[in-house]
């Protein structure tokens, strides 16, 4: 698998707080990757490390498998386009204006991609409207636009729904997942909203105290979450042949625990164990949130 960013043993001190330490990423090319966290986890930290904003204490971080100390970083660093913390946009400029002047700092003379990249974000009939009449989520909206300037093939997203209303969050998924989908731009989104991410990434890493807890795709997350049925029976070894033979998924967890992943008919289910000289002690459903599994993941102690 190819990965546009990579970190191993990366750490970010200052004086004797460790905003990042020892944290291994791996963002896999074409992902949406969802970068999660409390606040005060490492999040923004990792970020602005990406963008060269600050520097490493020590450990590795590399992008399109070039290394932050290679001089080389520079070119790689121009494929990012990057939203950290709040948009910095000129509230006396309109939304063209804006743009107009990012694509000067950039050094770009040609504006012919302004009209597209406004329809793009949903911001094409703001006009004369000056930034500061904004909405939330139309400056969010904006804050992306500027992004994209350069022509990115990797976009990075430091809390962008976070103040949005419901509408405004949805406009903002819809956009990152159009963006990934029709620009094939892989994305890094850092955000506490395990359940609003759950919509649109297609993989996860959970940082706590500056350290990567687990990476894992879409499809192991759903995994993880998905509804079964938790049994405790005599032999679980006699309860994978039955399961088997009844065509059922299921997962052995030790020698007498279990999880089903189906709604099987209790009788029959035991009066096939039955003849495999096995017993039901126990059987409880299990439907772990997204919310649950991340406070599993992370603790439900220090909020750092």
């Amino acid at each position: 698998m190819e990965y546009i960013l990579k970190t191993n043993n990366l750490k970010k001190y200052y004086r004797n707080f460790k905003a990042l330490d020892g944290l291994k990423m791996n963002v896999p090319k074409g992902s949406i990757y969802g970068f999660i966290g409390r606040n005060g986890a490492g999040k923004t930290t990792l970020i602005r490390l990406v963008c060269g904003i600050q520097y490493p204490t020590d450990g590795e971080l590399s992008l399109y498998g070039v290394n932050y100390t290679d001089k080389k970083i520079s070119q790689s660093r121009r494929r990012i386009g990057s939203v950290v913390e709040t948009p910095a946009l000129y509230t006396d400029m309109t939304a063209a204006e804006n743009l107009k002047q990012q694509y000067r700092v950039l050094g770009i003379p040609d504006f012919e991609q302004i009209p597209q990249l406004l329809k793009l974000v949903g911001l094409e009939n703001t006009e004369n409207k000056k930034a500061r009449q904004f909405s939330l989520g139309m400056r969010q909206r904006l804050g992306i636009a500027l992004a994209l300037c350069g022509d990115p093939d990797f976009l990075v997203l430091d809390e962008p729904i976070n103040g949005l209303d419901p509408e405004g969050i949805i406009e903002i998924r819809e956009l990152i997942m159009k963006l990934n989908r029709e620009k094939k731009i892989t994305v890094l989104i850092s955000s506490h909203y395990l359940d609003e991410l759950s919509k649109l990434a297609t993989h996860y890493g959970f940082i706590s105290n500056g350290k990567m807890v687990r990476e894992m795709s879409a499809e192991e997350l759903e995994s993880a979450c998905r509804k079964c049925l938790h049994v405790t029976v005599t032999d679980t070894s006699a309860l994978a042949r039955v399961l088997d033979s009844m065509n059922i998924s299921y997962q052995i967890n030790d020698e007498t625990h279990a999880d089903i992943y189906a709604k099987p008919a209790i009788t029959q289910l035991a009066l096939a164990l039955n003849k495999e000289n096995c017993e039901i002690i126990s059987a409880e459903e299990h439907d772990e949130s997204l919310e649950s599994f991340y406070i599993s993941l992370i603790g439900g102690g220090d909020r750092g």
